[in-house]
């Protein structure tokens, strides 16, 4: 299973890498809180599937041991989204709705390809190919949560509030894939010899 699961996680680390740059530079620009989350995450993605693809040959235990180091990385992102959300709630000015859509329809792209390629393997390998299956799933949905904000800014409620809902639900997303994949890893860890 290693031998088919290790270009798997190795493209879903270069596909998730290329569009944080991606996204990242828009969020930048437009001032967008939903998008610098998920350019957080999609860096956070990228770091996970590197560590996946380095632990594939080592024991259980190991593996359980970084599959706990994994879910407090993936808290990362959420901790940096309530400091930017912070930031915005202090000069709430809406982003550009149009980068904003189109953006979070790239991520959606790149996510659901990402998730695709994973969801065969997500029973495999314990919490780490768990975590970095929900890390893809949960993404897709924040993305499609993004979509919507950049379509509601654009016709429904020109304001900053949309984008900052969205960035503190994908902080929220986070700290739950966190948690599960922290229990997977703690069973694992019991589990082995």
């Amino acid at each position: 299973m290693n031998a088919k699961l290790r270009p798997v996680v190795g493209t879903v680390a270069f596909l998730n890498l290329a569009y944080f740059g991606v996204e990242f530079a828009v969020a930048t620009t437009i001032g967008s809180v939903s998008l610098f989350a998920d350019s957080v995450d999609f860096l956070e993605d990228a770091s996970v599937n590197l560590l996946i693809l380095a632990a594939l040959g080592w024991s259980i235990r190991s593996r359980a041991r970084l599959g706990m180091v994994l879910a407090l990385i993936l808290l990362a992102p959420g901790l940096a989204t309530l400091w930017t959300a912070w930031a915005k709630f202090n000069v709430p000015v809406a982003p550009n709705p149009v980068p904003l859509t189109l953006a979070g329809l790239g991520a959606l792209a790149v996510n659901l390809t990402c998730a695709f390629m994973l969801a065969r393997f997500r029973h495999h390998g314990g919490s780490l190919t768990r975590g970095a299956f929900l890390s893809a799933r949960n993404d897709a949905l924040a993305n499609v949560a993004i979509i919507t904000a950049g379509i509601a800014t654009a016709l429904l409620w020109r304001s900053a509030w949309p984008d900052l809902i969205v960035g503190l639900a994908i902080a929220l997303l986070n700290a739950d894939a966190a948690r599960e994949v922290w229990e997977a890893a703690r069973e694992e860890h019991r589990a082995a010899p």
